[in-house]
């Protein structure tokens, strides 16, 4: 995915969460509370998996000469992203 996709997909993102913010300020419903935290947490999901896609695609088979440093380094960040510690 292209960087101008992904900061498309960060401000919508940063729209939902003040959204959130409304409802919290405004005592919406917890239920209404609870699906807009489950759709801002999607959101940042799908788009840490495009990184990871975009990443793998590019950054990875473009580093011949340091595969093994790389290698390391995407498979430390994509640990924390699917929280495998």
């Amino acid at each position: 995915m292209e960087k101008k996709k992904i900061i498309s997909r960060l401000k919508r993102i940063e729209g939902q969460v003040r959204g959130l913010q409304r409802l919290i300020a405004d005592e919406a419903p917890c239920v209404d509370v609870l699906t807009q935290v489950s759709a801002v947490t999607s959101a940042i999901k799908k788009t840490g998996a495009a990184i990871i896609s975009t990443h793998m695609q590019t950054c990875l088979s473009e580093s011949a000469g340091n595969k093994g440093k790389k290698r390391d380094d995407f498979y430390t960040a994509l640990t924390r992203f699917i929280d495998l510690s």
